[in-house]
């Protein structure tokens, strides 16, 4: 009897076994039927909800209420474009390039990540591993990228022959300016005839800080720098070579006159109150800007910037130039999307971003958020902010094609026309094309790292007297190594140049 039931459990498995292999076949069969791809593929076009692919977008700025809200609008649409979702985590300003290099360094999943000249650095990154070789995605799934940029931006921000990162299409050269409040400039009959160098705007700093107690009358950030006619070879360290001089020597920034004086002035600044006493360890000024209450800062301007600063404020800021208009290796670079070496969808992340940069809707969506929520149209190019528009305030420069974006009040219909005027203007620095490959001297960069996390924002913001400090960040950068540094850095460059006759 018991070997009767064994035998009719034994044909009771092998039936259902043979049901459900029949099932799966079914399954398999229907879905070549009806044409259901069993994964998302590579172009566009109604892929179901179940074969989409979560991409990890991790980007610069000061992380914003409703990033999520308007990633899951950004989601439905890009499900449906080409099968794939999107998790944005942004990283405050001052903390995004530690963060990025702890999350790579630790293996963390992503996709696509900011990287620039000038945070969590492209060229040093690329050639440390931490970017996907995108030659061949750009080729098959990049193709509007390549018909969409200028060749000088991909030429441009080549690394070792190959490209490893996106250029967003926007401004070549970089010109610094000095911003204004506009409200506060007009309430005290401020001119900005005659700013141009830092020790211009005094006169307007002590205006304000005299009559505005609750006003910062020079906003700055932990990373402000100077400006100073020097290009640097590594983005905020100190190997740099003058602009002037033409002489194309590699020197330590901290031991040249300019420098010292742009300290003197800004420690002066500093005692004199102009400045923050958190300066040193402030990240962003997002909540600054909003409230209003500031007078000054600086920042890289692009035509009409003006109106975009005063859209996103609420408030009027106008601007007058701090630098001459100079074309860099890191302007060139100054903003870039790369896919991740450790992407398990490296053609789906090609595919995102070549709609980023060639499709409108997708484009002003991330940069603006939700039609009628944080904007509404005025016309078919044209926008202006809503009041959750405070709710998700993005960094245009930094999330790809800014000539797709919408023109906000007071821009010209000719306002990208005028992008090529600017971008024509530009100076070539003369070490443009030239990029320091650090591979001899890792170990001294990550010395020289650790130095100038002690002393950098705190000299920079003026927040110690260079006259102590100055001396002590010298000598502690020349232990760790930079002298090293220096010397490898100008055999590269002497032979670069005699490569690149001028």
């Amino acid at each position: 009897m018991m070997r009767q039931n064994k035998s009719w459990m034994m044909l009771l498995a092998v039936l259902l076994s043979f049901s459900l292999l029949l099932g799966a076949c079914s399954t398999n069969g229907g879905a070549k039927e009806t044409g259901a791809p069993a994964e998302s593929g590579t172009g566009g076009g109604n892929a179901g909800k179940d074969e989409t692919v979560e991409l990890s977008w991790y980007t610069i700025g000061t992380p914003q209420k409703d990033v999520n809200r308007v990633m899951e609008e950004v989601s439905k649409y890009t499900a449906e474009k080409i099968g794939v979702t999107i998790k944005m985590t942004q990283i405050d300003w001052g903390d995004y390039t530690q963060k990025m290099q702890i999350a790579t360094s630790s293996g963390t999943p992503m996709d696509m990540m900011f990287t620039a000249s000038w945070a969590f650095d492209y060229v040093q990154n690329a050639r440390k591993g931490a970017f996907y070789e995108i030659d061949d995605l750009l080729k098959e799934q990049g193709k509007g990228i390549v018909e969409t940029l200028d060749p000088a931006f991909l030429e441009g921000s080549k690394v070792d022959g190959h490209n490893y990162g996106i250029p967003a299409k926007k401004e070549l050269p970089a010109l610094e300016v000095w911003r204004f409040n506009k409200t506060l400039l007009d309430k005290y009959s401020l001119s900005m005839d005659g700013i141009y160098t830092l020790e211009s705007i005094e006169p307007l700093l002590k205006t304000i800080k005299e009559n505005e107690p609750d006003i910062t009358p020079f906003a700055i950030t932990k990373d402000y720098m100077p400006v100073l006619p020097y290009d640097y070879l590594i983005s905020n360290l100190p190997m740099v070579v003058s602009l002037d001089k033409g002489d194309y020597k590699v020197v330590n920034v901290l031991e040249t006159p300019e420098l010292k004086a742009a300290l003197d002035t800004m420690h002066s600044y500093y005692k004199k109150g102009y400045i923050s006493p958190e300066a040193a360890t402030t990240n962003g000024l997002d909540d600054t800007q909003k409230s209003g209450k500031w007078f000054l800062d600086r920042a890289a301007t692009t035509p009409f910037a003006d109106n975009l600063w005063s859209s996103s404020y609420g408030y009027p800021v106008v601007s007058t130039p701090a630098s001459e208009s100079m074309i860099f290796n890191w302007s060139v670079m100054g903003s870039m999307q790369a896919i991740s070496a450790n992407s398990e969808h490296p053609e789906k992340a090609m595919e995102f971003l070549n709609l980023l940069n060639t499709d409108p809707v997708l484009r002003n969506m991330i940069d603006s958020g939700i039609e009628n929520v944080h904007y509404k149209k005025t016309a078919d190019n044209a926008m202006e902010n809503l009041d959750d528009s405070k709710n998700y305030d993005m960094p245009t420069f930094s999330l790809g094609n800014v000539t797709l974006t919408y023109l906000n009040p007071g821009d010209p219909e000719n306002k990208w026309d005028e992008y090529k005027v600017f971008n024509e203007a530009g100076k070539v620095a003369p070490t443009l094309g030239f990029n320091f490959d650090t591979t001899s001297v890792t170990t001294e960069l990550a010395s020289i790292q650790n130095v100038k996390g002690e002393f950098w924002s705190a000299l920079m913001t003026g927040t110690v007297d260079p006259n102590e400090y100055l001396p002590k960040a010298i000598e502690k950068f020349k232990a760790a190594g930079l002298e090293k540094v220096i010397a490898e850095a100008q055999a590269q460059l002497d032979a670069w140049k005699a490569a690149n006759p001028k």
